[in-house]
């Protein structure tokens, strides 16, 4: 961390956005119609309420794309999100939009276990996946590509996570145990590292996307360059964009759209 940061100021994206209300109402109405048009499959990964994942499959052989939703492992659920598997539904990919328990009813570690309980079910299709996320669920996609699956669990494919495609993403946590956003996720300095996968062992394999809104925190900014930088100097390709005239809260909107650039990133990746 660097000393002279407002941290608070960086990461608290509520405030720097304050339309945001009327964003995530958007969000809710549009993917309320989508669900309506395009009836998700409900696929159950654990014994929890949350541990469900929205399955919106439009081909039983091509790899899936998982969107994990954001919302500082604190607030949302996958619902929000449904019509972000527009873009790619469109082009025949199949797109799972997992829940997961919030702080601080549970930790940022359980989440995070949370998250590889629900590859393993989507392993059970067969088929490879892109695990793409926006901020929280940035981070906790970067960290399923960071997972060592055959040590996770002997009977997966090691390479069942192809390639991670993190929106705003966090991959070091220490700077939020300072803010208010830490109330509900109770992190310290320890724990804050070991969910960082920042500091993990770099993945060996896949490939690494991490973007950023144009109009997004320098401590955004600093996040995905810093990751991009460090895992793609170690073993994997990895690269840093920026999605022009964003802010933290519009820049996931790009994946309705079949011919945006987020999109067809994220098809050229589950077409490998």
């Amino acid at each position: 961390m660097s000393a002279g940061v407002d941290y608070e100021f960086e990461y608290n994206n509520r405030a720097r956005v304050p339309e945001h209300p009327t964003i995530i109402a958007g969000w809710a109405k549009d993917a309320a119609a989508y669900r309506e048009r395009h009836v998700p499959r409900a696929v159950t990964y654990g014994p929890g309420v949350r541990n469900t994942i929205d399955l919106f499959s439009v081909s039983d052989e091509k790899p899936i794309v998982v969107f994990i939703h954001g919302g500082y492992w604190q607030a949302l659920d996958g619902s929000y999100f449904s019509h972000l598997a527009a873009g790619l539904n469109a082009h025949g990919i199949s797109v799972a939009v997992p829940n997961y328990d919030l702080c601080p009813d549970v930790a940022v570690h359980d989440t995070i276990r949370q998250m590889r309980a629900a590859v393993r079910q989507l392993a059970r299709f067969g088929r490879s996946l892109v695990i793409s996320g926006h901020s929280a669920g940035g981070h906790l996609a970067a960290c399923m590509l960071a997972t060592d699956w055959k040590a996770y669990d002997a009977s997966l494919p090691r390479d069942i996570v192809v390639a991670a495609y993190a929106i705003s993403g966090l991959f070091d946590l220490g700077p939020l145990v300072g803010t208010s956003i830490n109330k509900a996720l109770g992190l310290d300095a320890a724990s804050a590292k070991a969910a960082s996968p920042l500091f993990w062992k770099v993945p060996t394999r896949g490939n690494l996307d991490a973007v950023v809104g144009e109009y997004e925190s320098a401590e955004y900014f600093r996040q995905s360059k810093t990751i991009v930088d460090r895992w793609g100097a170690a073993s994997i390709t990895a690269r840093f964009g920026v999605i022009p005239n964003a802010n933290h809260f519009t820049v996931i909107s790009e994946l309705a759209d079949p011919q945006s650039p987020m999109t067809l990133r994220l098809l050229e990746l589950a077409s490998r």
